[in-house]
């Protein structure tokens, strides 16, 4: 678990040195033997410490019970918990509220095939689930169904959220996808986008199945 917490810490400093989310805002987590650890609620990404990372046993179903003299998790931490549950081969998840990603995210518009790289997110496009309350399990429900067959999509009114086979790999997505945001926004200022067709981006997803460096 060292390496995991180190990985985990490293991802939050990263992810704070980026800006991809201001404040307290953002969360991480890595799947550990027997659960998962996760930044802690209030926790602020570019400062926090070991202190602020926390291990939430699997079978954990309510906070009730957690222990006053101990941090609490992500109040996000079912959603994690849920991704790990519905997606057996991922290792980690990223969760923040990047400044282009959640202006799209309240927009409630997802990301087309505008450039070929929205293939990174695992297909056509960076989908946008449904609204919930932050927290709750209709939020945890939208976000794994949305993910089904995607790495990354946003979240209406919240942020995005990436997951990947670890803490590096989904930080670099969720990054990716904050630049592909960040894109998109700026052509809907002159209009809409040229969109890539259906086959062009097959090939796309041909080409990256044979590349190194895919994030996934």
């Amino acid at each position: 678990m060292i390496a995991s917490h180190r990985a985990l810490l490293d991802a939050l400093h990263e992810m704070g040195a980026a800006g991809l989310s201001p404040g307290a805002s953002g969360n991480i987590s890595v799947r550990v033997d027997d659960g998962m650890i996760i930044s802690a609620s209030g926790a602020v990404a570019g400062k926090a410490t070991d202190n602020d990372i926390v291990f939430v046993a699997e079978q954990t179903t309510s906070l009730i019970d957690w222990p006053d003299d101990q941090p609490r998790p992500s109040s996000e931490w079912q959603m994690h918990q849920a991704l790990y549950r519905s997606h057996p081969h991922i290792n980690a998840v990223v969760h923040c509220h990047s400044t282009h990603a959640t202006a799209l995210a309240c927009m409630r518009r997802p990301i087309p095939a505008f450039h070929y790289m929205v293939s990174v997110a695992g297909g056509d496009d960076i989908p946008c689930c449904d609204y919930a309350l932050f927290g709750s399990e209709a939020l945890s429900t939208a976000v794994c169904q949305t993910l089904e067959h995607r790495h990354a999509c946003l979240m209406a009114n919240h942020g995005q959220i990436c997951i990947a086979d670890d803490a590096t790999r989904a930080l670099a997505l969720a990054k990716e996808v904050e630049a592909l945001a960040a894109s998109y926004l700026l052509c809907l200022q002159s209009g809409e986008p040229v969109l890539l067709s259906d086959q062009q981006m097959a090939e796309v997803m041909n080409a990256f199945s044979h590349y190194g460096q895919r994030l996934k």
